[in-house]
């Protein structure tokens, strides 16, 4: 069951766009950090539900603004300079806003296998092609990343090797691959493992368990 009505779909696909558009060009934030700043706000989980207020009732740089004041406490007021329909911020906003409505996926369980950069990555052939041929991809990257560890993602997200990541960490390439494969727990692996492993790929502890 989708969380909002075909009849709001639109407005959000826009809305989204609108709002990584501004976010990026007019705000001067990076994407990453306007993205992540968009969840932790709790903005994504409204939108994603189908909260009215926040598909339809703003327009994407009111939501934009909205993140900055939850996150930060700033009000800003900045006019929109650039034209949404046609970069990549904007596609990937409006590809993604379809994306999380088909699927029923959260912005933020989207996030954690296929990161907002890599889906503006994907503007070049995506968005001359029909928004199927987006989800398929979508899908795909996502059935094959979640049969992985979550190890075993970061490390590949961070480009290294197994060795390469042991060499980093101190960690035996072997515990590595018993950590990766699913033959070791890494939850119940020493706490002095988890954190070489953590600061190697430069991400939190709970990120790799």
């Amino acid at each position: 069951m989708k969380a909002y009505s075909y009849l709001y779909l639109s407005d959000a696909q826009r809305n989204m766009g609108a709002m990584l558009d501004y976010s990026v060009y007019d705000l001067k934030w990076d994407l990453n950090d306007f993205y992540k700043a968009f969840i932790n706000s709790g903005i994504a989980g409204r939108f994603g539900s189908g909260e009215p207020k926040y598909i339809a009732g703003m327009s994407g740089i009111e939501l934009a603004q909205e993140v900055v004041r939850i996150v930060r406490g700033e009000s800003v007021d900045v006019r929109p300079s650039s034209p949404f329909e046609k970069s990549p911020e904007y596609w990937a906003g409006w590809a993604l806003a379809y994306y999380e409505w088909n699927s029923g996926s959260s912005f933020e369980r989207i996030e954690e296998t296929v990161p907002i950069t890599e889906i503006v990555n994907m503007y070049h052939p995506y968005h001359e092609a029909d928004i199927t041929k987006f989800v398929d991809e979508i899908d795909r990257r996502i059935s094959d990343r979640t049969k992985e560890s979550r190890l075993a993602r970061l490390r590949a997200y961070a480009g290294l090797t197994q060795k390469a990541l042991a060499d980093r960490s101190g960690v035996s390439v072997r515990m590595i691959q018993q950590y990766e494969q699913g033959q070791k727990n890494l939850a119940h692996a020493r706490a002095d493992v988890v954190v070489r492993l953590s600061k190697a790929l430069y991400c939190n502890i709970e990120d790799i368990i």
